[in-house]
């Protein structure tokens, strides 16, 4: 029998956090932005069990209008959140999948209403969604892969994907959460690449490394996430100077993806891209270790018939949707259209991924093929919550190479109180190492990440996660 849960009260804690060194994607640069924290008490089958959800406030991607201030974006972020838990609290007892969708239903409706985007409203959904798993782990005594491949959250696959009606997620995820993950390191598009790249002025002195080659050095990097900006010409030589440094000093050993972060609103003008990396001998001999290219086209058009021609792009490459997967219906409509799948950030929300990764596996399967993929991508993602919750679904969900750098954007844990990294050292000394400071910083070695306390805590997280230091938000 599934168990019952009943949210009975919750907080919400926010800090803020400025950044090492800005990170420039699309059309946006982060410079700082505030990280939340979501705690929340349920009632699991006659007990109070407490789970926790954090992320980071990151304009510019939940919703890309351009009239829109970064306050205001914020201030939309923290709403959503705000009117998820307010449906949560209206919910009535029901089992993890049914709780969820209760809550889904009634904030897609609302942010419909509000016009607010999709992809913001499953933002909130998501925050109270993994307080949900966090609670039900603990009170289950699992970790969050076991609640899933043994769908002891209730999850019907087939509401989110009609054809995979009589099937359960034990058929298609791993049979344990992956032991290690590849770190597939973000180069924003100002990223400095070598150390000539570097002047006095944005030379940073703080023990970790800062230009791609030093980066590539320090974490033996080995896979990449490389970022278009919807310029052909600066495009093409950005990407001469980032394979020659790859190529330097990874050899033939590494392998990467190429963002096109929306910067594209006509499929042809992307191809002429594509091209031009065809006719470049270098470029060229580089982009046969590409992995995937993630979402060429901007979100309004990605999905339409009419744009989307990539099912027609003779000898392309896979291409997968990440900010269009705003809708449960996305992922069939991109497969439809020739992308070949999708990417998971916990911000997407876990139980729709979740029957994502079984579709994407079921058509493989069906196919004979490994055309399919789905794809681990950051958020700029930092502990002492959000990356360990983000990387146990990864590894539940068993995605091999998976993007992170809020490690490269962020110096460790420093923007938080010391006693949470005193007590990351300690729950989970695999992921963090110590700065000269004291502070933790992500242990990335041989270009992998380490999860073993990762999958043996509950959600992610092995220890209680103080929030006393933070500011506490009405909810």
């Amino acid at each position: 029998m599934l168990s019952e849960l009943k949210l009975l009260d919750a907080t919400l804690h926010r800090t803020d956090t400025q950044t090492r060194m800005p990170f420039r994607f699309g059309i946006a640069v982060m410079t700082a932005a505030p990280h939340v924290f979501l705690k929340c008490r349920y009632e699991i089958d006659g007990q109070v069990v407490t789970g926790i959800a954090a992320e980071g406030l990151l304009p510019r991607w939940f919703d890309k209008s351009p009239e829109k201030q970064a306050d205001q974006e914020i201030d939309e972020m923290l709403q959503v959140i705000r009117q998820a838990v307010g449906f949560a609290r209206q919910a009535t007892a029901a089992p993890a999948f049914d709780f969820w969708r209760q809550v889904y239903q009634s904030e897609v409706m609302w942010a419909r209403e509000q016009g607010f985007p999709s992809l913001l409203a499953q933002f909130g959904v998501s925050m109270v969604e993994r307080t949900m798993l966090d609670a039900l782990a603990r009170a289950e005594h699992c970790n969050l892969a076991t609640l899933l491949r043994e769908n002891r959250v209730g999850l019907d696959l087939a509401a989110i994907h009609p054809e995979l009606a009589g099937r359960t997620p034990d058929e298609f995820l791993p049979a344990q959460p992956l032991p290690k993950i590849i770190a597939r390191h973000t180069v924003g598009l100002s990223d400095p690449l070598t150390a000539a790249d570097l002047t006095s002025e944005t030379r940073i002195d703080d023990g970790l490394p800062q230009t791609l080659e030093d980066c590539i050095r320090a974490y033996k990097l080995r896979h990449f996430k490389l970022k278009a900006q919807g310029d052909v010409e600066r495009d093409l030589e950005r990407l001469r100077s980032v394979a020659q440094v790859i190529t330097e000093h990874c050899g033939k050993n590494f392998a990467f993806t190429l963002d096109g972060n929306e910067q594209y609103r006509e499929f042809p003008r992307f191809v002429e891209l594509w091209d031009g990396i065809q006719a470049d001998v270098a470029l060229s001999a580089f982009f046969e270790r590409l992995i995937f290219i993630e979402q060429p086209l901007h979100r309004s058009v990605a999905l339409d018939p009419a744009v989307a021609n990539i099912a027609d792009w003779e000898n392309g490459p896979p291409v997968i949707i990440d900010e269009s997967d705003a809708e449960l219906s996305a992922l069939e409509q991109a497969l439809q259209l020739g992308y070949a799948g999708t990417s998971h950030k916990n911000c997407k929300g876990i139980m729709k991924t979740t029957a994502h990764r079984c579709l994407i596996n079921h058509r493989n399967a069906s196919e004979n093929t490994n055309r399919y993929q789905m794809s681990g991508e950051d958020l700029v993602n930092i502990g002492p919550v959000a990356l360990l919750q983000d990387l146990a679904a990864q590894a539940a969900l068993g995605n091999t190479s998976v993007e992170r750098n809020g490690h490269h954007y962020f110096r460790g844990l420093t923007p938080f109180p010391r006693q949470i990294s005193e007590i990351m050292l300690q729950q989970h000394s695999d992921l963090y190492t110590p700065l000269d400071n004291g502070f933790a910083r992500v242990n990335i070695t041989n270009g992998e990440l380490d999860l073993t306390s990762v999958n043996a805590a509950p959600f992610g997280v092995g220890a209680e996660v103080p929030l006393d230091g933070f500011q506490e938000l009405s909810l």
